[in-house]
């Protein structure tokens, strides 16, 4: 909500100050960033060997010139969040050692005062570090049909704290769909703050030429925006967004909005793959030549192939002039750049209308497109190697009979209804349950059986917009709004748009897939992270088949 947007302001400048990292800000950046209007360049690629990737993370932070908190994960050779390339099947190993400076002694009470902040449990419970600090990290790796385990992705009970090292062992499964994913810092009540900072990058799971085979040969642009505080935090409203955003770490600065810029050939044929790393920002991505909306030929959307999971495994473009990306949804889609003769090219995002009590996300430029004939071309290309697809992970779910049905909403209610400017409680409730905030110590909000195929309808009784995620598994889309979608897709990430104050409340109803292997606790929770961090996350549990719990 809009009395929130000066109290998240205010934590994160709390996080800076009692992870002692404002006194580094003259210290050379352990987390660099480009100038505005620098041309984009690529992150670093990591690849796996012989079906294992191995990485050595650090966890860093530093300060920027405008008082922003930067954070990243950086190698030993400097690489700033480089994308990792995995394929399935195989395993990621990354050593993660957390060089965010100590939180002070005399910080402990006031994060206690802050909810959601203070987080502890028994040893048993506990993956790492018992108890959580301002300077806590883990790793998510978001969208991936990975195990809720620990040194795996659990995000729960998982804290690694400054000082500390943590082995991370992610067995990616054969069947994962080849796209792209990421990964991000997931501390509950500090998320905001670490992604707003920059702690995030992309993961690709290599293989979308055996579903897709109209990308092979294609140079890939990964592309990833991020947003970060407005310096001097003035008032959302008109063409004052609620956050700044960047691309590939070239920032976009309000009020000039002077863009990144993409480098191109006169009509050349690239994959992009598009990455809303934005901890808040919705993205309405459109590409525009001389002011005309340019066709974008989808591929894949959440890592899964358009199309794939008819049993064919094979995909299907779908052709869109712009595509709503929430943040941490993932677009991937082929483009043809523009001709010489073409004046201005420009990647924008469009003007998002979030609620009366939402973010402000107006439109504005993301990256000029330059047209040079000597233009350099991206370092990788989509491979022509083919290999038989293995069977798509979510193949026909949309054809599955449910066995079990759910309502779940999202609501919002002001901590102390005599004063408006306190802070905002968030909530995601299961129909006819209490709302409660997330606390790791929460019992599941939702417990269901591996091999189930359960259909939620999620509405949203708030006045503005929420985004629904939920870790491990992925989803199809049959409705919204009580309407059959046709050629739903297959995703991670899904907008519930805000409810006017009358009517019936917005909705959408979609099939859950727990018929994989997978079985633990995980979160399902609104994805605009300064919600999340606010309580708008609960815990499901996934349990063996009565018959296999009998075996063991």
């Amino acid at each position: 909500m809009k009395t929130t947007h000066t109290i998240r302001v205010a934590i994160a400048a709390f996080i800076c100050a009692v992870s002692q990292i404002c006194a580094f800000a003259q210290a050379p950046s352990p987390c660099p960033r480009f100038l505005a209007g620098s041309s984009i360049s690529q992150p670093q690629d990591l690849f796996s060997e012989h079906g294992v990737l191995r990485v050595n993370f650090s966890y860093e932070t530093t300060v920027d010139q405008n008082g922003n908190t930067l954070f990243c994960f950086m190698t030993r050779t400097g690489a700033e969040s480089p994308t990792l390339r995995v394929h399935p099947g195989d395993r990621l190993l990354i050593n993660l050692k957390n060089n965010v400076p100590a939180a002070t002694s005399s910080s402990s009470t006031a994060m206690a005062a802050m909810p959601g902040m203070a987080v502890s449990g028994p040893a048993s419970s506990v993956c790492g570090a018992m108890t959580m600090t301002a300077s806590s990290v883990n790793i998510h790796y978001h969208g991936t049909n990975t195990s809720p385990t620990c040194h795996q992705d659990e995000v729960i009970h998982t804290m690694i704290n400054s000082g500390e090292s943590f082995q991370y062992d992610v067995q990616f499964p054969l069947d994962e769909p080849p796209g792209l994913y990421w990964y991000r810092t997931h501390i509950h009540g500090i998320s905001e703050a670490a992604v707003q900072g920059g702690a995030s990058g992309a993961l690709i799971v290599e293989g979308i030429q055996n579903i897709n085979p109209e990308v092979a040969g294609l140079p890939q642009q990964v592309l990833i925006i991020r947003d970060n505080l407005v310096p001097g935090n003035p008032t959302p409203g008109g063409n004052i967004p609620s956050w700044d955003i960047s691309l590939n770490y070239v920032p976009v600065p309000s009020p000039s909005f002077k863009p990144a810029v993409i480098q191109m050939k006169p009509g050349d044929k690239q994959i992009w793959r598009v990455l809303n790393a934005s901890a808040d920002t919705i993205i309405d991505l459109q590409l525009q030549f001389d002011g005309t909306p340019q066709p974008l030929e989808v591929v894949a959307l959440d890592g899964v192939p358009t199309g794939s999971q008819d049993g064919t495994a094979r995909g299907k473009r779908m052709v869109e002039t712009d595509i709503l990306l929430a943040p941490a949804a993932r677009a991937e889609f082929m483009v043809m750049g523009p001709s010489a003769s073409v004046r201005n090219a420009s990647l924008m995002t469009l003007n998002v209308d979030t609620g009366p009590d939402g973010d402000n996300d107006p439109t504005r430029p993301i990256a000029a497109i330059q047209v040079l004939d000597d233009a350099p071309e991206p370092p990788l290309t989509v491979p022509y190697a083919f290999e038989t697809p293995h069977r798509q992970r979510f193949a026909e779910l949309d054809r599955e009979r449910p066995t079990a049905e759910r309502k779940l909403y999202f609501s919002e209610v002001i901590s102390d209804p005599s004063d408006p400017n306190s802070p905002t409680n968030f909530f995601i409730t299961v129909d006819g349950q209490t709302p409660t905030l997330f606390s790791p110590d929460n019992p599941p909000a939702i417990v269901t059986t591996q091999g189930s195929v359960e259909d939620w309808i999620i509405e949203n009784r708030a006045m503005e917009t929420h985004e629904f995620h939920i870790h491990q598994i992925h989803f199809v889309l049959l409705e919204q709004n009580g309407v059959a979608v046709n050629n739903g897709q297959y995703l991670d990430m899904i907008q519930v748009p805000y409810w006017s104050g009358t009517g019936p409340y917005p909705s959408v109803k979609v099939r859950m897939d727990f018929r994989g292997p997978l079985i633990g606790d995980f979160v399902y929770h609104c994805h605009i992270l300064g919600h999340e961090d606010s309580g708008m996350m609960a815990i499901i549990r996934v349990k063996r088949p009565r018959v296999e719990q009998g075996r063991h």
